[in-house]
């Protein structure tokens, strides 16, 4: 996978057990999805050339384990599907130089022409990108927390 964000867990990131924050999980992946855009082509200047942004239309976060004050954290991530105008993306927190993942999450974002308004098909370099990406990483696993939906049993 990409590694995309490191950060220490920051003393503003978490509450008074110093557990970092239900919050500031889906912050730092949040940093990671722009680090994905600034990959793709989708930095300042390609979106200042395309006019084109992402939105993010569906988010699922998994709390997997404590993350407290001080650790050292990276996300890395894995382009799952992508169509013309849409990305579905996996991101893991781990512990940086570590292999146990402590939260998981999937988007959905989708490519939006801040001109009109309106969703519309990446641009060709993007998906030039976008298509490169989805190659690299054709061979990696498929993560075990995706497509999950919240319900009680029964």
């Amino acid at each position: 996978m990409l590694t995309t964000y490191r950060t220490p867990i920051r003393p503003e990131w978490v509450d008074y057990n110093n557990h970092l924050r239900d919050a500031f999980y889906l912050l730092i992946f949040s940093f990671a999805t722009d680090a994905l855009m600034d990959r793709i082509g989708l930095d300042q200047a390609g979106r200042e050339r395309s006019g084109h942004t992402l939105y993010t239309l569906e988010c699922h976060l998994n709390y997997l384990a404590e993350v407290k004050l001080g650790a050292e954290v990276e996300v890395r991530t894995q382009l799952l599907n992508h169509d013309r105008k849409r990305l579905q993306v996996y991101h893991g927190l781990y512990r940086v130089g570590e292999d146990g993942l402590l939260a998981a999450n999937e988007q959905m974002l989708i490519n939006i022409d801040r001109q009109v308004g309106r969703s519309a098909p990446f641009d060709a370099a993007v998906l030039a990108q976008l298509q490169a990406l989805q190659e690299a990483q054709q061979d990696l696993p498929r993560p075990i927390h995706i497509g999950r939906v919240i319900g009680l049993p029964g």
